[in-house]
């Protein structure tokens, strides 16, 4: 399990880095708009790619469960499948590009000039979506495969590219935002050469595959309705998100900043409780694929057991260390008060949030993703009606509404299990039952 969610953990530590060496480049010019512009994109970026996460999943949990199944012929037919879908979606999104970034840059609500500085950026960065998303793929299917060490190569060989190409175009040759932009498509497209290098080599030499393998329409629809699945449970995590980051700016600058400071010790937590998912998808897809209930079970028990370990870990350092990080991260006083005033929600939160991530990654590695579509969406109603409940408490009624959330996401999850284990597996037989 470790040598998956290790490698898997400091990966994610390192996802945000494109976007902060994009905004440090261009905040080191002085230009406040260029800054907010950039800033205001790569949020985009985030939640747009985002969107598309089923690209790595879906990849991670199918690689899996051929694994334990002992089709290893299928491997690079999974690969060709997902990276086939990351180009349709990436080719989709550069079409649309002029569309969704007015939708979208609208939907922002920037000032002129940020708006004009951003849509600079997003025009050019539309471009790594084919490359971005196929790289989510690659790295899905090394997941799948317990290769996690090789999936971290890559993600630092991106994020290295981006930080080179980032200071050579910005702050050296001074293309501003433009040159911020255009080293994101470099930086995806060295990480896309070095993952198919890989793929090849791990498949013999050649990626090729049969034509009707992979068009086998069977295999193909079932994908395609995991993925949607997958895209409809994200699309709601997603609203919720922003539903909980618009009610925090209408309370004002001060409540926005300071929760702003504490959903950066929540992305923290997350990053470490997710590392444990991806485990979750491999081992779990694994047993599903050999059809082994003990091994899936056990993998179950062990991320669950390992998980709120570490949510408790990470709830005492928040506990101890909290207010002087939040001093850290801002020297205004007003803010740092309302920080420490919800300092405890974000302190509750990975206690309950830990259920939320362990039980997505078993949901994910079992492509049970019609069922964590159906409880994302519940969940996303408790949470609604949470906070309609709670909002005469203002702030704290959105952060209590969050906690409700993260509840309802894993205990949702974890009342549905047994009977979907059923499901999978069949009844378990006694031993006086067995021949």
């Amino acid at each position: 399990m470790f040598a998956i969610a290790g490698p898997a953990m400091v990966a994610n530590l390192t996802t945000p880095l494109i976007g902060i060496v994009s905004t440090t480049a261009i905040g080191r010019l002085g230009d406040a708009p260029l800054l907010g512009g950039v800033a205001m994109a790569s949020f985009i970026f985030d939640c747009l790619f985002w969107l598309f996460g089923f690209l790595r999943m879906g990849t991670l949990a199918f690689t899996a469960q051929a694994i334990g199944a002992g089709e290893t012929k299928q491997l690079p037919v999974h690969l060709v499948r997902g990276l086939a879908l990351a180009v349709l979606v990436g080719a989709g999104l550069i079409a649309l590009q002029i569309p969704l970034s007015a939708i979208l840059l609208q939907v922002m609500g920037g000032s002129a000039d940020v708006t004009a500085a951003a849509k600079a950026y997003f025009t050019i960065r539309i471009w790594s979506s084919p490359l971005a998303l196929a790289n989510y793929a690659v790295l899905g299917w090394l997941i799948g495969q317990a290769r996690a060490r090789l999936a971290l190569v890559i993600q630092f060989a991106i994020n290295l590219i981006n930080m080179v190409a980032t200071i050579a175009l910005v702050l050296r040759m001074g293309t501003g935002i433009t040159g911020a932009a255009a080293a994101t498509i470099v930086a995806e497209a060295g990480g896309l050469a070095i993952g198919l290098l890989i793929a090849i080599r791990l498949s013999g030499g050649s990626l090729a595959v049969p034509r009707a393998a992979a068009l086998d329409r069977a295999a193909l629809m079932r994908m395609l309705t995991v993925n949607r699945d997958i895209m409809i449970r994200t699309a709601a995590l997603i609203a919720a998100f922003l539903f909980f980051t618009a009610q925090g700016a209408r309370a004002g600058d001060v409540t926005l900043a300071a929760n702003a400071v504490l959903n950066n010790f929540l992305l923290a937590s997350a990053f470490f409780l997710d590392g444990l998912a991806n485990a979750a998808e491999q081992l779990c897809g694994h047993a599903v694929g050999a059809r082994d209930r003990r091994a899936f079970t056990g993998a179950t028990r062990l991320v669950v057991a390992w998980g709120f370990g570490f949510a408790l870990v990470v709830a005492a350092c928040l506990a101890l260390l909290g207010p002087s990080l939040i001093d850290v991260m801002t020297t205004s006083e007003n803010v740092r008060l309302a920080a420490r005033q919800y300092l405890a929600f974000v302190v509750a939160s990975p206690l309950l949030s830990v259920f939320a991530f362990a039980f997505d990654g078993i949901y994910i590695g079992a492509t049970w993703a019609r069922d964590m579509r159906n409880l994302m969406l519940a969940s996303l109603a408790a949470f609604l009606a949470a906070w309609f409940a709670l909002r005469s408490f203002g702030n704290a009624g959105l952060w209590a509404a969050q906690l409700v959330h993260y509840a309802a996401r894993g205990g949702l999850q974890a009342l549905r299990y047994p009977a979907l284990l059923k499901a999978s597996f069949g009844e378990v037989r006694s031993a006086r039952a067995r021949p």
